[in-house]
């Protein structure tokens, strides 16, 4: 899948900005950034149920949305909120989008038999999908989502509103479909998420800031992150936050997470506590994507955001 110019404006708003992507087959590709960062109109644009404004499309080999109805055969889309129907059966539910998707009698109770075994459905074939908890529905949407054995999977913030547990074996389910040959594009919002992608894309107010591999990611700010152990944590921060060259300072329990700009080293952090009278202990900290996410983003025009 290739993007390249991605733009969507609605009216003055510019929800995706100049977006160029390239989505390797077989892989859990991420999109990460904060709510209203384009995440969602990107995704709507790559299916075809939205048009963009400017830029070009091939997923699939096709040109979208040129050739959309040729892809919605091909593809699947779990959205953020659960959309099957709450006043019918696990089975029915099923049943229903096996008959949307064109599936015959025998090949639909076959693949639902599947997918029953496969999201652990089995005693549960005849209960009201309205009455399910969050990772019960998930697991529904997803197996919804699959009933035709998509090349390629949308799913679009699919574990906002689950437990821990359920978000861990959603994400088991995940990279089954990925080994057994199915791309994946995740949205989200979540670091501990984006680091199980084999790649991430950081979109913020619409534009594409930063596009790899995790570990390529927080590889490239090598050096540039440090643990402050401090008596007074919050004196501290005061001391760093406006500092000459500390881009962000977070407390984590008692001890502060610092990210400087490029080039930035442990004695800048040093210099800035003894300029405060602050004793503390300054230690070269492993960087992470919530520190990739910062750097990223560090600066960036604002605007108005949009869906």
């Amino acid at each position: 899948m290739v993007a390249r110019g991605l733009t969507k404006r609605f009216g003055e708003r510019v929800a995706v900005d100049d977006v160029d992507l390239r989505v390797p087959r077989r892989h859990v590709y991420g999109f990460l950034g904060p709510n209203g960062s384009g995440k969602s109109t990107t995704i709507r644009m790559l299916c075809g149920l939205l048009t963009p404004t400017a830029g070009d499309i091939e997923v699939l080999g096709l040109r979208i949305p040129e050739q959309a109805d040729e892809l919605r055969t091909r593809i699947g889309y779990m959205t953020q909120k659960f959309s099957l129907f709450e006043d019918l059966s696990v089975r029915e539910n099923l049943e229903f989008l096996a008959a949307v998707q064109n599936l015959s009698k025998r090949q639909a109770a076959q693949r639902i038999d599947e997918l029953v075994e496969q999201y652990r459905f089995q005693d549960r074939q005849k209960q009201l999908a309205g009455t399910m908890s969050g990772g019960q529905k998930q697991r529904l949407a997803l197996a919804g989502a699959v009933i035709h054995r998509p090349e390629l999977l949308f799913l679009d913030e699919p574990t906002s509103a689950v437990d821990p547990e359920s978000r861990r074996d959603f994400w088991e389910k995940l990279f089954e479909l990925a080994d057994a040959g199915t791309t994946l594009l995740v949205s989200t919002h979540y670091m501990d998420e984006a680091e199980r992608c084999h790649r991430i894309a950081i979109l913020d107010r619409g534009a594409l800031v930063a596009d790899g591999t995790p570990d390529a990611l927080t590889g490239a700010l090598a050096g540039r992150t440090f643990a402050v152990d401090a008596g007074q944590p919050r004196k501290a921060q005061k001391a760093l936050l406006g500092a000459p060259g500390v881009a962000s300072v977070a407390q984590i329990g008692n001890t502060l997470r610092v990210l400087m700009d490029e080039g930035g080293t442990a004695a800048g952090v040093e210099s800035a506590l003894a300029r405060a009278g602050v004793d503390a202990r300054v230690a070269p900290a492993d960087p992470n994507l919530e520190d990739v996410f910062v750097s990223a983003t560090r600066g960036q025009p604002r605007r108005e955001r949009a869906a």
